[in-house]
């Protein structure tokens, strides 16, 4: 140890005397290159060494680190090479030369960051190594992007005073301005990727539009980045840039207006970039900007006055104005004749929208959306409010104006004013000129029942898939915790007629397709309704708003007949049944239970196929050896020309059921092994009306491949060659044996669907 201390020793007080000589050295020449040449490779060898010797050596609080640093960075020697009109139309040397820049930014920090700019009077006049690296900020090459915005946010993070100043200066700020174009440019591309004639995106469409959407999220987080840096100015530079590039001129009016030309946004597009931004860049005037504009008029933002929302008409006529005031600079928000001062663009003072209340157009589309949009529209207009809910930067005031703000957060707010016995100052934000602090609370209550009418309107309809249906639930969730008091007559009615309508479908289920699964389906999807309602935030990313789960039109991907389409339509009304059964409980003031209830299996009948041949509760398994007293001999070929001869079996035990083909074994007379076993449930048998001894059945599998992904009906389409149900023909000696086999198929299928129906019995009848 002791040696190895001394070898360190002696290389660092080596390294340190050739870091001194090297920097008496003002200019290379002729006389002293020689030794500068050897001087360096000496220090080269010496990091080399205690690099491979020593982690200690070469982090940067050593001292011939730091002074090794301290020539690279003086003289000008760096920014020389910086400055060098290299020619960059050579691609591998600009790849070398932004390298170059970024580990140079790496090694930044408060002391090492001022020998690269250049001061007069205390304030810098060039920094060679941030003008030129922004250079390639929106270069083509994704790589040297990244490298770019790695390099900018390394100097950002220093913290240094001077350079901050620097950068937030003109013209070194048009570098956020140019920024977020550069990013309203990849939102434009995303939106003619996201247009009604790619409503059915295929394989590669869907991979770019996840690509589109990665860049898009890459760049928010960036600037998210820059945000955090609390450099002054650069996040009101870059706030009012998304505002006035962005989000006024091309994200909200596509909420509610048709435009004919050609920069028309899909409301989807909008939505779904509403969201991201929201939740990436954590910016309270940002926030709190957006969510005025949706409760105030922005007709003066507008192309036309006599504008459309999108898809759905304005029932408002009222005329809006717009002023600005100076003198009050805080966000204030009121009901009725509402006005919002919010940070006006590129100044300090306010501009202020006068608004009206009831008639807030894009708060209304939202809703409009919700009752009336498609799923798409449903899904992006629930996650713009669930953003708003989970937005810790939006003011309350502004939850309560969109009629979002949770039952909790009211009771407090309630609180509050009964304990101070006067308007408090969040009341003062709901004061309006024209009205009374009374006429504000109720304008306000009706916003909060607008919205939940809405969701309540969203759980009675048909058309709108049941993932979508549960993002409304746990909105639902978030904005009355635990108390049905907000619950008029006629919500709990509309939950009940939904509920029992769910319950009609699934009586049809008990006996249909998949009666064997129906049981277990609704345990998994009870836990994952409750575990999804009851979340803390919302399941889904942002992207979701862009590939949602559409309501199953399966007939067009597989014919009518198909097991998986009467699958895919039974996981469907079992997700909606079991979330509208959630909400009828939590209606009622109810906790939620962790089981719906169902009853348990009925015990193993003494009188039965299966006991008589011979199955233990497990059920039948290739090999097994059964009874086969109740077996109707049949032939089928699995293959053509390779007819075989079997023993034929239907058996239940329970809600499960099978088809059974034994072969008979010679050795041990009216006994057999188990060949082939299929599902009882969803074989469809019949007789073939021409040759009356020849039964035909469809076989289905024996679990439902139902996923996420695969309900998306491009997936689908992939798939439908490999969605097949098998076929059988059961050719019988006679026609009384087939009649026979298919008796024995309709009393065992009868006896599994009673089972289904006794156990469910608890679940249902109460709803009906």
């Amino acid at each position: 140890m002791c040696g190895r201390n001394n070898k360190q020793s002696e290389a660092e007080e080596m390294g340190i005397y050739l870091t001194d000589q090297l920097m008496k050295i003002q200019v290379v020449n002729d006389v002293n290159k020689d030794f500068v040449i050897e001087a360096l490779r000496s220090i080269a060898e010496l990091i080399t060494y205690g690099d491979q010797h020593d982690a200690n050596f070469f982090e940067s609080g050593s001292l011939i680190y730091a002074l090794f640093i301290h020539y690279l960075f003086s003289n000008e020697h760096i920014n020389f090479l910086i400055t060098y009109p290299f020619d960059f139309r050579n691609e591998e040397l600009l790849s070398y030369y932004i390298s170059f820049l970024r580990a140079i930014s790496g090694k930044l920090n408060k002391n090492t960051i001022s020998l690269l700019v250049k001061t007069e009077k205390e304030e810098i006049v060039s920094f060679p190594l941030y003008v030129e690296a922004i250079r390639f900020a929106f270069h083509e090459e994704g790589m040297i992007r990244t490298a770019v915005r790695a390099l900018t946010l390394n100097i950002y993070h220093v913290g240094d005073v001077y350079v901050n100043k620097y950068i937030a200066s003109t013209p070194h700020d048009a570098y956020f301005v140019n920024f977020v174009k550069f990013f309203r440019e990849h939102c434009i591309s995303l939106n003619g990727l996201i247009s009604p004639t790619t409503e059915n995106q295929g394989p590669e469409s869907t991979s770019t539009i996840l690509s589109a959407v990665d860049e898009i999220e890459d760049n928010l987080y960036y600037l998210s980045d820059v945000v955090s840096a609390g450099i002054p100015d650069v996040g009101t530079l870059i706030t009012d840039s998304m505002l006035k590039l962005l989000v006024f001129p091309l994200l909200l009016p596509s909420l509610r207006i048709e435009v004919s030309n050609g920069m028309k946004f899909s409301s989807v597009t909008s939505l779904y970039l509403l969201v991201c931004m929201l939740r990436i860049l954590k910016i309270k005037d940002l926030a709190n900007t957006v969510a005025a504009a949706l409760i105030c008029s922005i007709d003066t933002l507008l192309p036309s006055s006599d504008a459309k929302v999108n898809g759905f008409k304005d029932d408002h006529d009222e005329t809006h104005e717009s002023h600005v005031d100076d003198e009050n600079t805080s966000e204030n928000l009121v009901s009725s004749s509402l006005v919002v001062a919010i940070p006006s663009l590129s100044t300090s003072s306010s501009v202020q929208h006068k608004c009206w209340g009831s008639a807030s157009v894009l708060r209304d589309a939202l809703i409009s959306y919700i009752t009336s949009g498609d799923d798409t529209q449903v899904v992006g207009s629930l996650s713009v409010l669930a953003t708003f809910l989970q937005t810790k930067e939006l003011d309350e005031s502004m939850l309560d104006a969109l009629g979002i703000l949770p039952q909790r957060k009211q009771h407090k707010k309630l609180l509050l004013k009964a304990l101070v016995g006067e308007d408090s100052g969040e009341e003062q934000l709901f004061a309006s000129k024209n009205c009374t602090s009374k006429d504000g609370e109720l304008n306000v209550y009706l916003q909060r029942l607008k919205v939940l009418d809405a969701l309540i309107s969203l759980f009675c309809r048909t058309n709108i898939s049941a993932e979508t249906l549960w993002d409304g639930g746990w909105l639902l969730r978030q904005l009355l915790p635990y108390s049905d008091t907000e619950f008029t007559s006629h919500h709990l009615q509309s939950l009940k007629d939904s509920l029992k309508k769910c319950c009609s479908q699934l009586v049809v289920e008990e006996r249909g397709s998949w009666p064997d699964l129906l049981i277990q389906v609704i345990c998994d999807e009870w836990r994952k309704c409750k575990r999804a309602i009851e979340a803390s935030s919302p399941r889904k990313e942002p992207k979701s708003i862009l590939f949602p789960t559409k309501k199953s039109s399966t007939c067009e991907v597989m014919p009518i007949e198909s097991s998986f389409a009467a699958g895919e339509i039974m996981y469907e009304r079992v997700k909606v049944f079991v979330l509208l059964h959630e909400l009828q409980i939590f209606s009622t003031g109810r906790s939620l239970p962790d089981q719906p209830p169902i009853l348990p299996p009925a015990d193993f009948p003494e009188i039965s196929r299966a006991k008589s041949a011979g199955l233990n509760i497990i059920g039948p398994k290739l090999s097994t050896e059964l009874n086969l007293v109740d077996a109707v001999p049949c032939r089928i070929a699995f293959e053509r020309g390779k007819e075989r001869h079997f023993s034929f079996l239907a058996i239940s035990m329970g809600t499960s059921g099978w088809i059974i083909l034994a072969e008979e074994l010679p050795q041990k007379p009216r006994y057999g092994t188990v060949r082939v076993v299929a599902p009882l449930s969803g074989c469809n048998p019949r007789i073939d009306e021409r040759h009356l001894r020849w039964l035909h059945l469809r076989i289905r599998p024996s679990t439902l491949p139902l996923t996420e992904t695969a309900k998306n009906a491009a997936n689908l389409k992939l798939r439908s060659k490999s969605l097949v149900d098998g076929r059988w023909t059961l050719a019988f000696k006679d026609e009384a044996s087939c009649q026979s086999a298919l008796n024995m198929i309709n009393e065992e299928i009868d006896l599994q669907c009673n089972e289904v129906e006794r156990r469910l019995k608890p679940l249902i009848s109460e709803e009906m």
